[in-house]
């Protein structure tokens, strides 16, 4: 019911009636999981506050993640044809829309952000995160072709892929004024869940298709974690930061209940 209510939002916060609407719609409303507004509204959940109050921040944080993704896409980054099943933004709508739809998308978070929440802070994390994601993208670029350590591994994805999810934990936990131990303990949860997002990543792109994922596979194989440390290890280390996340949560009790689903199923996905 509540993501029935956040893709109402967003129907709502997107634009209509021109091209530039249309890559916009077509990036942020062609499915996915919601993985990240989830992450949101569990952590409201976690707390004992109304979800509701957060829908806001789940759909900028949405918005953020497509314009990632378009990006991410472009020939100039991963040159990926492909998301979630079908031809990627700017195989849709050409390369220069895609661009500025992406930009589009990331200005309008912010303006839903300042606009719904009034809150400085908030806006000042889900900034931050966006430019450590941002960082992390330029050292995974960086360290193509390259032979890199595990803990080199470690911090491009820190930044690239735990950055954004740690948001989604605490964006709303300072919307909801929550104590400094619970953000610490939901911090903590979300930096571990990122990693284990991560490495699945990784392993499914080793050994999944395309067909399954949506997406071309075997991106990753020279610079992933099964490439640095093996598949099995890669498994291990997986299980290993999805239960160090779930520890992190002991403090919420039955409350979190919903943000330890996640993190299961972040390493048992097959997709």
């Amino acid at each position: 019911m509540l993501i029935e209510e956040l893709l109402c939002a967003l129907n709502e916060y997107l634009p209509r009636g021109s091209k530039l609407a249309s890559a916009m719609r077509y990036a942020v409303m062609a499915g996915g999981k919601r993985f990240r507004p989830r992450l949101c509204i569990a952590a409201a959940q976690a707390l004992g506050k109304d979800p509701r109050r957060i829908l806001p921040i789940a759909a900028a944080i949405e918005m953020i993640h497509a314009f990632t993704l378009v990006h991410d896409d472009l020939p100039a980054m991963d040159n990926s044809d492909f998301r979630r099943g079908r031809p990627a933004c700017h195989k849709y709508c050409g390369e220069a829309v895609a661009i500025l739809a992406g930009d589009a998308l990331n200005t309008l978070a912010f303006e839903v952000l300042a606009r719904e929440t009034k809150n400085p802070r908030v806006i000042e994390e889900i900034g931050h995160a966006l430019m450590e994601v941002v960082e992390g993208q330029i050292l995974d670029m960086e360290s193509e072709g390259k032979r890199i350590r595990l803990k080199t591994l470690r911090t491009i994805h820190k930044k690239k892929t735990a950055a954004l999810l740690k948001a989604c934990v605490r964006a709303p936990a300072i919307q909801l004024k929550a104590a400094p131990i619970r953000l610490k303990a939901l911090t903590s949860y979300a930096e571990h869940l990122g990693l284990a997002f991560q490495i699945a990543d990784d392993i499914l792109d080793a050994t999944s298709t395309r067909k399954r994922l949506g997406k071309p596979v075997k991106a990753d194989v020279k610079k992933g974690f099964p490439y640095l440390i093996g598949l099995e290890r890669s498994k291990e280390l997986a299980e290993e930061e999805k239960n160090k996340a779930i520890r992190a949560l002991k403090i919420f009790g039955g409350k979190a209940d919903a943000l330890r689903e996640i993190a299961v199923y972040v390493v048992e996905r097959n997709k």
